[in-house]
């Protein structure tokens, strides 16, 4: 409550990170951390199978710099706004939460940003010299060695990061001491490393293998040889993706694995969900197919198809994404900040004075009858904008107008009745933080916005309003305050002293 809220009612403040969240993710899986080594090795092969008098095969050599001329613009332009974006958008939207994963995860990093820009410059060497790395036998070797230098700082990245990822889900011991080492090896950071690593192959390998159908012509030789490398490639790497998957499941906590069914689509979608075993299973078998086809029969491996199954990974790997994000609700930061942003140790606080006293920004510190709407605004920005809006995604009043039905006026004294028990029967929703008169504020709210429509605004548009018990002047008179009590009472002892 330390930051003035950014909010967008029309979005979802949320569903701005995970815009681009999901788009990053893609890029560094799929092309950075799964892609580059797979044109690497191709690159290699075409040393391998060149001719004696050859440094390498020309026109192999030219199929993977055309591939990795389509990664290397992809990574650099897409990959790199949305790697800033995230920062941008989180910074925005959860303050508070990269606030408290910055204090611990400092050094990581810092150590992750060396990382990058040293995998920035190894890209532009490894892209820019390719032509006249074909000038000599040791000049293309060196070449190649770039190549693999660029894979190895890209998976180095995606280590350091998943670390993060895991321990915003379970911090493990780092609850009870807390300290960098403690927080780097939680409990799901290994089991999730395994599982994306594979994936990011996999996902490469299907997007390179979609590259190959694109830029050869059908029934040609390298486009045989081309298929069935990329094929075995994925091959390779797919049970291992599999076998990380089942072990990245089996060690997640079983509140995040009950909110499973939730967090692939919407509450609407959960009685669909043993659905989703199908889709998932139908999404491995047209991977599985795509390869085992490239393998024994590549003349059947056309365009359009690669381009299906290339999409499908990189949806799978968006929704695996949104469920990663979601399963964790109540939290933010597991059992330590929840999704609102207000800190779990703080709640008894919340809980008996409100929630509103202790906020830097609040018109209205006290609920009072005149300003029950206002404080309301000021309760539901605080305590729900992070994840509901008013009239926008996720809305507030579609909500409650779902479970007491559409058309109707809604009731505060069911809102006032369900809002303190919500996460009992929704275990991904947090408290509600705020005493008995915030509540009441809360609800009255709620029905106003049902009557009249209104869309709540942000800070960026609205502005921001210092809370008045904790501004300076406001600091000021309590100090003096006490100073004066302080001294009415050292000369009440005197005077009873004197006497």
């Amino acid at each position: 409550m330390d930051f003035p809220l950014f909010h967008l009612d029309w979005l979802n403040d949320r569903f701005l990170i995970a815009m681009i969240a999901i788009i990053h993710v893609i890029i560094n899986h799929g092309l950075a951390v799964g892609f580059i080594p797979l044109v690497t090795w191709l690159e290699q092969k075409g040393v391998k199978n060149s001719h004696a008098m050859e440094i390498t095969d020309l026109s192999w050599d030219k199929l993977a710099w055309k591939m990795m001329k389509v990664g290397f613009i992809i990574t650099t332009t897409l990959g790199a706004m949305t790697g800033v974006g995230i920062w941008f958008s989180v910074a925005l939207v959860s303050p508070a939460s990269i606030g408290s994963l910055i204090r611990v995860f400092y050094w990581a990093w810092f150590t992750e940003w060396i990382v990058f820009v040293t995998e920035v410059v190894l890209i532009l060497i490894y892209f820019l010299s390719w032509e006249n790395a074909n000038k000599s036998l040791t000049s293309k070797l060196r070449h190649i060695r770039f190549g693999w230098f660029l894979s190895i700082f890209s998976w180095i990245t995606m280590v350091i990061i998943v670390s993060i990822l895991g321990f915003m889900m379970d911090p493990g011991n780092w609850n009870t001491h807390h300290s960098l080492l403690n927080g780097f090896t939680n409990p799901i950071y290994i089991p999730q490393l395994l599982f994306r690593t594979p994936t990011a192959m996999v996902v490469g390998g299907v997007f390179g293998l979609m590259l190959i159908t694109l830029f050869t012509e059908n029934g040609t030789s390298i486009r045989k040889r081309a298929i069935r490398s990329a094929s075995a490639w994925i091959l390779c790497w797919a049970p291992l993706s599999l076998a990380g998957a089942v072990y990245y499941y089996g060690v997640m906590p079983s509140a995040m694995t009950a909110n499973m069914s939730t967090a692939v689509g919407t509450m609407d979608f959960s009685q669909y969900y043993d659905l989703l075993r199908y889709v998932i299973g139908g999404a491995i078998f047209l991977v599985v197919l795509l390869s085992v086809t490239g393998l024994i029969k590549s003349s059947l491996v056309r365009f359009p198809f690669a381009l299906f199954c290339c999409l499908t990974v990189f949806g799978f790997l968006g929704i695996f994404e949104r469920v990663r994000e979601f399963i964790r609700k109540p939290y933010v930061i597991g059992g330590y900040m929840y999704s609102n942003l207000l800190k779990e140790e703080d709640y008894p606080l919340y809980k008996r004075d409100g929630i509103l006293k202790y906020a830097t920004y609040t018109s209205t510190p006290t609920v009072t009858a005149e300003n029950k709407i206002a404080a309301g605004r000021n309760v539901f920005m605080l305590s729900c904008s992070r994840c509901h809006t008013t009239q926008g995604v996720n809305s507030i009043v579609y909500v409650f107008e779902r479970m007491y039905g559409f058309g109707k006026p809604l009731d505060e004294n069911s809102m006032a009745g369900y809002i303190p028990n919500m996460h009992n029967a929704r275990t991904y929703m947090p408290p509600f933080p705020g005493n008995r008169d915030e509540l009441q504020a809360l609800v009255a709210y709620i029905k106003y916005v049902q009557q009249t429509g209104e869309v709540l605004e942000g800070a960026q548009t609205e502005g921001v309003t210092v809370n008045s018990m904790n501004d300076v002047n406001a600091a000021r008179i309590l100090l003096e305050k006490q100073q004066q009590e302080k001294a009415a009472l050292l000369t009440k002892k005197d005077t009873t002293s004197a006497n």
